[in-house]
């Protein structure tokens, strides 16, 4: 399994990898994506992942492998890459397109607001600790996009965890916690693919 590794939390996404027991490949170059069951964008900044796909010629075939539906998780700033509409992003920001869902980009407010809290995703069984740093919000879910995970919020149960086929993405970082649960269900799906 693969972690792009240009920038943000690759260390702590290729540690829960190997806890739930892959052997994880750092993909900085196009040719490191040959041979891999799965890929994790991680977290980090939304526009200057953008430019860095661009910069290391990755965009295109990472572009294509997501287009193929092949086994993908995104968190953050990852997430913000998969999704089809970006809100507040910039017009030249790169879409990979993955999922069906409009984000706003910082949705959940700048740093200062990150929080910590659980998240009920019940195919999972019991809720999850997530950690939401200047996160994306998912503001629409299209037709063929499951919401896996919610957060109960002022205005009611937020979409912050979703699945469109093989690709997964949250708005949360599940790295920076210790259950591995969002790591295992990529495993799970690369290895049904």
């Amino acid at each position: 399994m693969g972690v792009l590794a240009l920038q943000g939390d690759v260390r702590e996404h290729a540690a829960a990898l190997r806890r739930v027991g892959v052997t994880v490949v750092l993909v900085k170059r196009p040719e490191q994506l040959e041979g891999l069951s799965a890929i994790v964008l991680p977290g980090g900044e939304s526009t200057t992942l953008s430019m860095l796909l661009e910069s290391s010629r990755i965009l295109e075939p990472l572009s294509a492998w997501v287009n193929a539906g092949r086994p993908t998780l995104g968190t953050c700033a990852g997430l913000v890459m998969l999704a089809s509409n970006i809100e507040d992003g910039r017009a030249d920001q790169a879409k990979l397109s993955g999922l069906g869902i409009t984000v706003r980009r910082n949705g959940f407010g700048r740093q200062r607001f990150s929080f910590e809290t659980s998240v009920e995703i019940p195919s999972l069984g019991s809720p999850m600790e997530a950690v939401f740093i200047r996160a994306p919000r998912i503001v629409d879910v299209e037709q063929g996009t499951e919401i896996l995970g919610v957060l109960e919020t002022e205005a009611g149960a937020e979409a912050v965890c979703v699945q469109k086929g093989n690709i997964v993405g949250c708005s949360f970082h599940p790295e920076l916690t210790d259950d591995v649960r969002i790591h295992q269900l990529l495993v799970d799906i690369a290895r049904c693919a």
